[in-house]
């Protein structure tokens, strides 16, 4: 393990640290909702359509018969050779508009019906009822974290957790925002795997903050913090760095189901890495001087 020998000062820096990440989010959420944000099928409804093509055929071939069956839809290449063909529409198809679709396929490419290798229909009602359930899921879980770090420690702990897991929520919907990255259940999943790896890697560092407020009382609060994200910080940086190298290969070798679903963990564990370090502490150090002078835990 790789030892960093000088002691580094966050707390001194901590606005700019809160200053890169303002900027971040506002830039990419900012650029998300001027464009508009893709949302995928598993949001927007309509039909996905995944034929196996048996060799690789450009989208333009692809994209004409779309246009000769009058359907407007995103076209993709997908499998190891790319030998498989992926059409997205942004509504639903009927039975006559697939069949025509179908038919249209197998005749410009020599197919059969075995060649359809997965066919979905979603309504827009469906995709609505996801939106309200991930954004009930994450409130849930947010509360929940924090009644458990206001029992274990105290509420300023707790508030800070919970700004610092809401700022890694809002880099990733600003990645996703920012390179206009579809959004699409996968991604659900993976931002409540990085809620509950974030809020982990934080509680690393409150822990150890609340065990050198006994031992180093004599130390200034802005010294205790600091040296506090120093003993840890070699600890947090290996895990999250150990979690992503093996996560990339997931995203680089397998296909895009998967890919979408590693994508906010590589994102989100980036981001809540930054967060444990240079956010959750420096802002429990900003409400502790704020709020009260005489602390639960007198490290001034």
């Amino acid at each position: 393990m790789f030892v960093i020998k000088k002691e580094l000062s966050f707390i001194k820096h901590r606005k700019i640290f809160y200053i890169i990440s303002l900027v971040l989010i506002i830039a990419g959420i900012g650029t998300g909702l001027i464009r508009g944000f893709n949302f995928g099928i598993d949001f927007t409804g309509g039909t996905r359509i995944q034929f196996d093509m048996g060799r690789e055929v450009s989208i333009e071939e692809v994209q004409s018969v779309l246009d000769a069956s009058n359907i407007e839809a995103e076209v993709q290449h997908a499998g190891e050779n790319n030998d498989q063909i992926v059409l997205k529409t942004v509504q639903a198809l009927d039975n006559d508009a697939r069949t025509n679709l179908y038919e249209n396929m197998f005749s410009t490419f020599d197919l059969d019906k075995d060649s359809v290798a997965n066919a979905q229909l979603i309504g827009p009602s469906v995709g609505d009822l996801l939106k309200k359930n991930a954004i009930k899921a994450v409130l849930i879980a947010s509360i929940c974290m924090l009644i458990y770090i206001i029992i274990r420690f105290e509420w300023k702990f707790g508030v800070a957790s919970i700004v610092a897991l809401l700022h890694d929520v809002l880099m990733l919907i600003a990645f996703y925002g920012l390179f206009h990255v579809s959004i699409n259940n996968p991604f659900i999943a993976g931002m409540l795997i990085v809620v509950g790896y974030s809020i982990n890697d934080t509680i690393v560092v409150f822990d150890r903050i609340r065990e050198n407020l006994k031992f180093m009382r004599k130390k200034q609060l802005e010294e205790l913090v600091d040296k506090s994200i120093n003993q840890t910080l070699v600890r947090s940086l290996m895990t999250s760095i150990t979690t992503i190298l093996v996560i990339i290969p997931l995203y680089i070798i397998c296909g895009d189901t998967i890919r979408e679903f590693a994508l906010p963990l590589i994102v989100g564990i980036t981001a809540g890495a930054y967060s444990s370090i240079t956010i959750a502490s420096p802002l429990y150090y900003d409400l502790t001087k704020l709020t009260e002078k005489k602390s639960k835990y007198k490290g001034k």
